[in-house]
């Protein structure tokens, strides 16, 4: 799709945003996820904690988290879509 057929893609391109997702980094700079591991990873994508589709409300004012983009691309789409995600700690058991 182009980003005239989801014209909120054009709000990730802002200042506005760059300053909210860098704010963001600077008080979490891991990933939640990774740290639920105990894995120490460097978040690069500013995450909705509740997909905002497209929301302006949710985009601007909805709850951030910091992920990896590994993270995001997996574990995030999938709980997304309603599948089960089962993350592991540190000595291999599935945390909740």
């Amino acid at each position: 799709m182009t980003s005239q057929a989801k014209p909120w893609r054009n709000w990730y391109k802002t200042a506005r945003w760059q300053r909210k997702r860098e704010a963001l980094f600077a008080e979490h700079p891991l990933c939640v996820m990774c740290l639920q591991s105990e894995i120490v990873t460097v978040a690069d994508t500013a995450d909705h904690v509740i997909p905002h589709r497209g929301d302006y409300d949710l985009f601007w004012h909805g709850e951030l988290q910091a992920l990896c983009a590994s993270c995001h691309s997996s574990l995030k789409q999938r709980e997304e879509l309603g599948q089960d995600v089962v993350r592991f700690g540190p000595d291999g058991w599935p945390i909740s």
